[in-house]
């Protein structure tokens, strides 16, 4: 509902963003009103706002328990679909093979209870887990996958067979040696040779458990590249599936962000960043560029450091260069870094 600055109350929650007379954006939308606020939104001289239907005495509490209790279902789906990625590796080791229905009992729940996330970011980094790389990667890359897609503008049903897929791109890993998966340091040639058949293992697996040729390909190709320098076949640009090149951008993004036995885990804005200089000749551009546009706007609200040391709010994003938004300084309300004009100055991290 729409009300005037003088009858907003602190707990408030604010449905869209509010821009003062130059159109700087002084609050983003889902914010709960403090009385800072208030004063600064009286400052900017703001007369009205838009705010969710204030709740009944008692209800907010229970609103606050529903969205705690919807939380704790999607970290639920996530482990349960980690614990399933175990269940079908292990299969594969034992028998060769693994069942379809045993897939979609773990896929299937985690898919419904992220479908409607709106902050793919907070979702990202909540579910987290200390489980083996390889059995969060999985899980990870399913997810990003299936919102990849839905960004591309696929049917439902479509994305979540791509994110099925991304689900089980890695499952070929079952058959390589566990201590050339875990080594802490860079692989021999013979050791890399070694990792690079889980993409045909993968494929064999997949295609003799379920017979599911989207899957199979993509496991088989997801580390191709547009330049013909990924791997197994040195396949290039039009020669890929497209399932696999959305599969391919949502594998770089979560082994760059995750911590490994041989690799830190880098700062959020870092990954992006390179994920862009990939879409010049080795990752789709398209898949690249729909997965940051739908990253970059969770940013409005969050804390940034800058490389002089300032540190501020994102306010503003902006389309035609993502990586540089207007930043609200924390020492002065009224002073804005505009990081389009300020080439100088870089972004140092995120707090999310």
């Amino acid at each position: 509902m729409r009300i005037h600055i003088s009858d907003l109350q602190v707990g408030d929650r604010l449905t869209r963003d509010t821009f003062n007379s130059i159109g700087l954006n002084i609050l983003s939308a889902d914010t709960k009103v403090d009385e800072f606020d208030i004063l600064k939104l009286n400052k900017h001289q703001i007369e009205y706002v838009d705010i969710e239907e204030r709740l009944q005495p008692g209800l907010e509490a229970q609103t606050e328990t529903a969205v705690s209790a919807e939380l704790s279902k999607q970290e639920e789906s996530f482990h349960t679909a980690i614990g399933g990625i175990k269940d079908l590796f292990e299969s594969a080791v034992r028998t060769g093979k693994f069942s379809d229905p045993v897939v979609e009992q773990y896929y299937t729940p985690l898919i419904s209870s992220v479908r409607e996330e709106k902050d793919v970011v907070n979702l990202l980094l909540c579910l987290d887990s200390r489980d083996d790389y390889t059995y969060q990667h999985s899980v990870q890359v399913g997810l990003i996958s299936y919102f990849i897609s839905t960004w591309l503008g696929k049917c439902e049903e479509e994305a979540k067979q791509i994110g099925k897929a991304g689900y089980l791109h890695d499952i070929g890993k079952c058959r390589i040696s566990f201590d050339v998966l875990q080594k802490p340091g860079k692989l021999t040639n013979e050791e890399y040779a070694e990792m690079q058949k889980h993409t045909v293992y993968g494929y064999e697996i997949i295609r003799n458990s379920i017979g599911d040729d989207l899957s199979a390909l993509v496991a088989l190709q997801h580390h191709e590249r547009l330049n013909g320098r990924g791997y197994p076949l040195g396949k290039t640009s039009e020669a890929i599936h497209p399932a696999a090149k959305i599969v391919a951008v949502a594998d770089v993004y979560s082994a760059m962000i995750n911590n490994r036995s041989y690799q830190s885990k880098r700062d959020l804005l870092y990954v992006l960043k390179e994920l862009h200089k990939m879409s010049f000749g080795e990752l789709d551009p398209q898949a690249v560029h729909v997965f940051i546009a739908n990253m970059i706007p969770n940013f409005i609200g969050k804390k940034a450091t800058l490389s002089n040391g300032q540190s501020g709010t994102i306010v503003m994003t902006f389309p035609n260069d993502y990586f540089r938004p207007l930043i609200q300084i924390d020492e002065a309300e009224d002073t804005f870094i505009d990081l389009t004009q300020r080439t100088d100055l870089e972004i140092q991290s995120i707090t999310v």
